[in-house]
């Protein structure tokens, strides 16, 4: 057998196809420029974005704010009639007093509302709790002198202590358009203490939960908001003030409720009407069997 020198060469000068060390680079060198171009495109986006955030944070309208400031002279008139009517109890700097009441820092101004306007504030005694009663002539909500007075003493406490305000809205405006979810959530959260007409019952340690037919929409509202005595406080973040307004619709209807079947006995439920057919259905029936015995 012969050897082909001229074979050999003409097979060293061109070398199968794939393994040519031009096709060997390239195919080395082709990953490496895709994942620059990614890499590119990315970068580019990215710069792209930040340029409309940078030009819109430049040239976009700033919002106009309106805040809110204190009335100087409310607060100064809600200052006075503190000093006249609370500052024995609740201190001079709303830190509270020993045996005599609590600190008002945070209660804000729905507390000072629910407090004053019930009666329950300023108290004549310490008791296991403070009783509703008819407010003083100057903190009364019926009248127009009663009402400023609620606001500058709301407002002084709101500027010293901060917490939860009153609403905006007055009267039937809080109530809510849909009592049948406000029934729902009053008794999730409200018929265990109040029971489910909103009649009250009794609580541990002399301590109740009071009716709450008396109580006007901004009282219930405001009780919600600042949980006064016993009672848990339900945020927005618990009972929205929409939620809080249905509740407000459903304790409303169910006072202003005629009782279809006679007597409501009381509001107080399927309890009281079985007390009611064993102690008097039961006597009668008692009864005439015994005088069916005596005739026989």
């Amino acid at each position: 057998m012969t050897e082909n020198p001229e074979g050999a060469d003409h097979a060293a000068q061109n070398p199968p196809p794939g393994n040519r060390p031009d096709e060997k680079a390239g195919a080395r060198r082709r990953p490496h420029g895709k994942l620059r171009r990614r890499i590119a495109g990315a970068l580019a986006i990215g710069l792209g974005l930040l340029s409309v955030g940078f030009l819109y944070a430049a040239f976009a309208p700033q919002p106009q704010l309106a805040e809110a400031q204190p009335d100087a002279a409310l607060i100064a008139k809600g200052e006075q009639l503190y000093n006249n009517t609370c500052i024995t109890c609740h201190g001079a700097n709303l830190q509270g007093e020993q045996d005599r009441g609590p600190s008002l820092i945070g209660v804000g101004d729905a507390a000072v509302y629910f407090q004053v306007s019930s009666g329950r504030m300023p108290m004549a005694r310490q008791e296991a709790q403070a009783m509703r009663k008819h407010p003083l002539p100057i903190f009364d909500p019926e009248s127009a002198e009663g009402r400023a007075n609620l606001e500058a003493l709301g407002a002084y406490i709101q500027a010293n202590g901060g917490g939860p305000v009153t609403p905006v809205e007055r009267g039937e405006a809080l109530r809510g358009e849909d009592p049948g979810r406000g029934g729902t959530l009053y008794r999730l959260n409200c018929a265990s203490c109040h029971n489910f007409t909103g009649v009250g019952g009794a609580l541990s340690s002399g301590k109740f939960a009071p009716a709450l037919a008396p109580a006007s929409e901004e009282q219930i509202y405001t009780a919600m908001q600042t949980g006064p005595q016993n009672m848990p406080r339900f945020s927005d973040q618990q009972l929205t003030s929409e939620e809080k307004q249905d509740v407000i619709a459903y304790i409303k209807s169910v006072n202003n409720t005629n009782d279809p079947g006679g007597n409501a006995l009381l509001g107080l439920g399927p309890t009281a009407e079985g007390i009611f057919i064993f102690t008097v259905v039961m006597s009668g029936l008692v009864g005439f069997a015994i005088w069916l015995g005596a005739k026989s």
